[in-house]
């Protein structure tokens, strides 16, 4: 891919756990949150003015509804989140508190529908799910993760990509008109860091940030390796495709996990980066029926 250039940082948000950017044309803003950090960032691409708003427990993903509030994955389960408030109202719980899990990582498909993810909090048990939210009411898809990223979705909206992140395995389901999830198998297994966040582009190919890689991956639609990014940072955490032709990708790090010396040598590490790309992803969706 000729067109694409070299990763350079745009916003210094210095998250200790950036995580799930998305692009609101509506805004001219990338949003995302820093799970540890209990923030929720928007970073206005064209003036470069930046707001954050304190979460009440660990942000996992945000996804937007149509009259400018979001949903808010927490620690505690599914909130609206209202920026011109602050205010986060629970929606549904999730998980029994006892599991010690959090919300981590969500996408909205083609329909509108939330998926979403579960993680053991303490990254050690296999307690962790995929779900889709039907109405209010949250439903396990795929359970035995202990850390879960993704999911995102074929243009054609019949295949769903979801992550095991310590298995370094990226699957594939077929996904009926209904939601429907079967066939599981392996789309990609990773050699190089772990892989976080995913995002499909109009081709149909899947990126994928790695934490401790040091770079993104594109792989083709069978699971073939197109494509590496290289970053100044170890930790790259998801990727958004944003501007009017969707050809601008945004990318969330973090510093978690880092020595002091590391920190030292990747300064960078947490900011919001940016590249360019010839091939567009796809719109941002907005959660319906909620």
């Amino acid at each position: 891919m000729s067109a694409t250039t070299e990763p350079e940082s745009v916003y210094a948000a210095d998250a200790e756990l950036g995580e799930g950017p998305v692009w609101m044309a509506r805004d001219d803003a990338v949003w995302f949150v820093d799970i540890k950090g209990l923030r929720i960032h928007k970073y206005e691409v064209t003036t470069g003015a930046a707001w954050s708003w304190a979460a009440p427990a660990q942000p996992g993903f945000i996804a937007p509804l149509a009259d400018s509030r979001w949903i808010a994955g927490l620690k505690t389960g599914l909130h609206y989140f209202d920026p011109k408030s602050g205010r986060f109202d629970l929606l549904a719980t999730v998980e029994d508190p006892k599991l010690d899990n959090r919300l981590n990582d969500g996408f909205v498909d083609q329909k509108g529908r939330l998926w979403f993810g579960s993680m053991h909090d303490g990254e050690t048990n296999l307690t962790g799910a995929l779900y889709r939210l039907d109405g209010r009411t949250p439903v396990r898809q795929d359970p035995g993760y202990c850390i879960t990223n993704g999911p995102a979705m074929s243009p054609d909206g019949r295949t769903l990509y979801h992550t095991d992140t310590l298995k370094r395995v990226i699957y594939a389901f077929d996904v009926d008109a209904n939601g429907k999830l079967t066939g599981k198998r392996t789309f990609a297994e990773i050699d190089e860091g772990y892989p976080d966040g995913p995002a499909v582009d109009a081709e149909g190919c899947v990126w994928t940030a790695l934490f401790a890689g040091r770079h993104v991956r594109r792989y083709s639609p069978k699971g073939e390796l197109l494509e590496k990014v290289a970053f100044p940072v170890a930790n790259i955490t998801k990727l958004a495709f944003a501007g009017d032709d969707l050809k601008t990708v945004y990318a969330t790090t973090a510093w978690k996990g880092l020595s002091k010396a590391e920190r030292e040598d990747q300064p960078q590490a947490g900011a919001l980066f940016r590249f360019e790309v010839d091939v567009p992803g796809l719109p941002q969706n907005q959660v319906r029926d909620v």
